[in-house]
């Protein structure tokens, strides 16, 4: 049996993190990692002539953690250029203009909406700072957006926004996520969703993932699953896929939340960590790229909430063709294998647009995922956020998906890796300091 430090479940962005910060810090760290490849929920893969992003992608300065690592390492962030048409659907009639007159349509409806952002969220990156926001964490987004004094245009183009920021379905969406973001933001919904679309990694989400590693001295295990852990008063046991035990001081599970229970740890996780689990939250819908024929204008495209893809922006234009990036609310709706579905879907976005090729990765159906980001029910923040990042033993939680400030980001996931590392080595550096009889 091998023994170590600390053992991190999650070679996503909060297991390197949580990696690289206890390995420089002098402890013995093994990463195990199920997949074949670092990285997690983003995936840096090459389709349609170019390589392209399947997961997650976008960065911005408004996210102290992630642009705090691009600067670290000397990786720039790539701007958008700026979109100048915009297509749009009101009650099945198709509209089109400039791309500020769809702006503008969204902006009455969204300003009302978060008016309340940083009254309920202060310090964005401390929650639950307010106590109030207990009284409206039971609140729907769809009960919130029903609320406002809306035309049926307004209401449908502000419904299909946040069906689109939560890549999934509102019913069960919670209000004080979208307060969250928007605070995060400074309180501006034009300046989030700036933060969701705009600045890319300049060679893509793995070069970063690939920096953070190579600056940590952390043992990196590709393809174990893990498949038990189990802790008594001074140990964790971990055990593989393929019959490998470890035995750790520490474990880190930086795994995403709906795969938690997946693995069968004894004693069991409190029952309001494992519900939580079991619920994950509402990011299960479909990321989709689209090479269609021509140069066209540089875009944006948005359809009924409900639509198999309800969102489409042109992502790269090339002399003779434009690759268009998509997103629906519903996984199951959308084929990420299917041609002709893809052309059938995007007739009713945009028409008279040719599809050549299509690439992208079923998240949801992803044994190692089941989600894709992080956007959360109601009752997650008052009911279980606290208790998710609160210590089970030897054993804590780490991901994007329990962040406090930009969770469902590749920021979210480093803050939740410096913060668990950062208790770990406090934890560890005391146990040693008590064993050398060291008054703590």
């Amino acid at each position: 049996m091998e023994t170590t430090d600390v053992v991190i479940i999650g070679a996503g962005f909060a297991g390197l993190t949580a990696a690289r910060e206890l390995s420089r810090r002098g402890f013995n760290t093994i990463i195990l990692e199920a997949r074949d490849r670092i990285a997690g929920r983003t995936h840096l893969e090459e389709h349609l002539g170019r390589n392209l992003e399947l997961g997650g992608t976008w960065v911005h300065w408004t996210q102290p953690y992630v642009w705090t690592e691009m600067g670290r390492y000397g990786i720039a962030a790539i701007a958008a250029p700026e979109f100048t048409k915009a297509y749009w659907s009101v009650e099945g009639q198709h509209r089109s203009g400039h791309a500020d007159e769809l702006m503008d349509l969204l902006d009455a409806p969204n300003q009302a909406l978060l008016a309340d952002a940083r009254k309920y969220f202060p310090l964005p990156w401390s929650p639950l700072t307010n106590p109030e926001v207990t009284d409206i964490d039971g609140l729907t987004l769809s009960e919130a957006i029903d609320r406002l004094d809306l035309s049926e245009d307004q209401r449908q183009l502000l419904r299909s926004f946040w069906a689109l920021n939560f890549n999934g379905l509102l019913d069960q969406a919670a209000y004080t996520q979208a307060l969250r973001w928007c605070a995060a933001a400074s309180g501006s919904w034009q300046l989030m969703f700036e933060t969701c679309a705009t600045f890319k990694i300049e060679g893509g989400t793995r070069r970063l993932a690939e920096a953070i590693l190579e600056d940590s001295t952390a043992q990196l295990r590709l393809k174990q699953p893990v498949v038990s852990i189990r802790q008594d008063a001074e140990r964790v046991h971990v055990q593989t896929a393929d019959g490998q035990e470890i035995t750790a001081r520490q474990l880190i599970l930086a795994v995403p939340l709906a795969t938690v229970n997946d693995i069968d740890i004894q004693p069991q996780l409190s029952a309001a960590k494992r519900e939580a689990a079991c619920r994950s939250h509402a990011g299960r819908g479909a990321k989709l790229w689209i090479k269609v024929k021509g140069r066209q204008e540089r875009f944006v495209a948005m359809g009924a909430e409900d639509a198999p893809l309800n969102f489409v922006q042109a992502e790269y234009i090339d002399e003779d063709s434009t690759t268009l990036v998509c997103f629906g609310p519903q996984a199951a709706a959308v084929d990420v294998t299917d041609r002709a579905a893809a052309q059938q879907i995007l007739d009713s976005l945009v028409p008279g647009l040719e599809v050549l090729e299509i690439a992208g990765h079923n998240w949801v159906d992803d044994e190692q995922s089941r989600s894709t980001w992080a956007m959360h029910y109601t009752g997650f923040l008052s009911e279980s956020l606290a208790e998710l990042q609160r210590p089970e033993g030897l054993i804590r939680i780490a991901g994007s998906d329990i962040a406090n400030g930009w969770g469902g980001f590749i920021d979210g996931a480093i803050e939740s890796g410096i913060a668990v590392s950062r208790s770990v080595a406090q934890q560890l550096e005391e146990t040693e300091k008590a064993d050398l009889g060291i008054s703590v």
